[in-house]
């Protein structure tokens, strides 16, 4: 398992402990972690409060985003791929887009390459919590 993969099932984990959505991310560059979060639109009451933005908050202003690498551990929804290119992140690491397909075509289409794990513990993890909470899913993705 790759180190920062785990911290954002880590992350992801401290989410849903916490009555959220089991996403989690971290942001590195040069192997050195710039910030992580987790989902959090439930304990915040925020719908903007994804685990890559959570994340990228939590890293600040780090003045460029040149050489970063930003985890998931799902498929980026089109307001995380946003943030990924606007920043102009070009390198995605994905922990499964399983139970949610995404936006990697359009990070793709602007030069991020997304490179997707199929982690099963992240597979796992999401598919449980759908089964758990299909409610509060799709209220998430926008069902």
């Amino acid at each position: 398992m790759d180190k920062y993969m785990q911290l954002a099932i880590d992350e992801a984990k401290k989410g849903l402990a916490a009555g959220g959505i089991p996403i989690g991310s971290v942001i590195i560059r040069d192997g050195d972690v710039l910030g992580q979060g987790h989902n959090q639109r439930v304990q915040k009451g925020d719908p903007m409060a994804h685990a890559e933005i959570d994340c990228l908050q939590n890293a600040g202003r780090i003045g460029t985003y040149k050489g970063t690498v930003l985890y998931s551990t799902l498929m980026p929804c089109y307001l995380c791929a946003g943030a990924v290119v606007q920043f102009g992140i070009k390198k995605v690491i994905v922990g499964e887009n399983t139970t949610f397909d995404g936006a990697q075509a359009f990070m793709e289409s602007h030069g991020v390459e997304v490179i997707n794990l199929q982690d099963q513990t992240c597979i796992d993890m999401m598919t449980q919590f759908i089964k758990d909470k299909p409610q509060l899913w799709n209220e998430d993705i926008g069902e």
